[in-house]
């Protein structure tokens, strides 16, 4: 049997290393944590947008009783910046969350399995990586491009 290696780069920093945009950016993650309706987790996630021209969106999660309705920050952020700027393409995206006891994650918080999907896709629509900033308290991951979390991903080019 062959063996492939997959290699994924990710840096890790601390806030005052990020410029000013991105740290604007990780603080209005913070803050969409506080607009979560979390009310069966207790999990709190909060995720905001750049948009190429400077806009910024955010998005956080929002469960319901029936589960597979509930929508996570990142999709809710990213599924409204396609809804109200269809024409322009997301450069980041910064992720946080609050634990049961309302304190911020030591270790940053990394999308689902549905939310990276959705980043594929948005990633495919505009031709273009989007820097993911991923929050802790004790650190922030630096991603350039969702296929650094997720090297074999499915897209159109399979179908």
């Amino acid at each position: 049997m062959k063996k492939r290696v997959i290699e994924s780069v990710i840096g890790i920093c601390h806030m005052e290393e990020l410029d000013n945009t991105e740290i604007r950016l990780v603080k209005k993650a913070i803050e969409a944590t506080e607009r979560s309706y979390a009310r069966y987790s207790n999990f709190k996630v909060g995720a905001a947008l750049l948009l190429e021209d400077g806009t910024e969106v955010i998005g956080c999660n929002q469960e319901n009783a029936a589960y597979p309705v509930t929508i996570c920050a990142e999709r809710s952020a990213l599924f409204s910046a396609g809804a109200q700027y269809p024409e322009l393409a997301v450069t980041t995206i910064a992720i946080a969350a609050r634990n049961e006891n309302g304190e911020l994650l030591a270790e940053p918080i990394t999308p689902c399995g549905s939310c990276r999907q959705a980043l594929i896709e948005t990633e495919t629509r505009y031709g273009r990586p989007i820097k993911i900033l991923l929050y802790g308290t004790c650190h922030i991951y630096v991603i350039e491009g969702i296929r650094n979390l997720m090297p074999l991903s499915f897209s159109d080019k399979q179908m």
